[in-house]
């Protein structure tokens, strides 16, 4: 017999709960640091035993890395079954945009970018170990369509920089 769901709601009627961490398994410990660190904008907040984690602002981490049984190792075949992507939200339209120009500078490929039916925007990469990364920020909700539109349409990724100026 399945349990319940018994999590507490906000007072707009929102579940109050949330993804505390993902916790990566990478083959190269220091090149994954410097990715998530210097191209996605998370903050190093320890390192030991073949691990790190980082975090935005004072969290204690959002994500962890590690190489305790995948050091050196090749990326999961697209065949196998695990990780899709989970998604990084930044708190606004331009911390999205300072994330894409860092990893367009450094010339990492963006897979493919969405409007999400006008709910968010998003774009889709790999990190170096080819985990799938969505980055993204939820538009306010007065600027969101009442339904969800029908089809995704891919970001103006130029228009999206245009707020770094």
């Amino acid at each position: 017999m399945p349990y319940p769901l018994s999590v507490e709601r906000e007072p707009s009627g929102e579940v109050a709960a949330d993804i505390g961490h993902v916790h990566l398994k990478v083959s190269d410990l220091e090149r994954a640091i410097n990715f998530y660190r210097d191209l996605i904008g998370l903050q190093l907040k320890s390192v030991h035993e073949g691990a790190a984690f980082l975090a935005f602002g004072s969290y204690h981490h959002h994500l962890g890395l590690n190489t305790w049984r995948s050091r050196g190792g090749p990326p999961t075949a697209d065949e196998a079954t695990g990780l899709y992507h989970f998604a990084i939200r930044y708190a606004n339209r331009r911390d999205l945009a300072a994330a894409l120009k860092r990893l367009l500078d450094a010339g990492v490929p963006i897979d493919s970018s969405s409007d999400c039916g006008g709910q968010a925007e998003s774009i889709y990469l790999r990190d170096p170990d080819e985990n799938g990364l969505e980055l993204t920020w939820d538009r306010p909700r007065d600027k969101r369509p009442n339904q969800p539109l029908a089809d995704d349409r891919p970001l103006d990724l130029d228009g999206l920089l245009s707020e770094l100026v």
